[in-house]
């Protein structure tokens, strides 16, 4: 999966900002509506880790449901093609 990092960092520094860029590079960066002071580069690359660390604990979140909905299955003797072909 392909996330725009420094779109995803303005969008959780700025919320209502407007912006455009070039190629994920910060010194592109038109401002076309923001309410305060721009974010500064280092303010970015923080908010850049912190969109990558909640992308990795979002999919590792994933992954646990699915091997905790297998493991149930598992328990009653299913599997996730067994629900399939009930219809569920």
């Amino acid at each position: 999966m392909y996330t725009n990092y420094l779109a995803d960092a303005i969008r959780k520094l700025r919320p209502g900002a407007e912006f455009s860029f070039n190629e994920q590079d910060y010194s592109t960066v038109k401002w076309d509506k923001i309410e305060g002071n721009p974010p500064t580069l280092a303010e970015i690359e923080a908010a850049i880790e912190q969109v990558k660390a909640d992308e990795i604990t979002k999919a590792a979140a994933a992954v646990t449901a699915k091997e905790t909905a297998e493991a149930k299955l598992a328990a009653l003797g299913l599997t996730a093609d067994d629900l399939k072909a009930l219809g569920l």
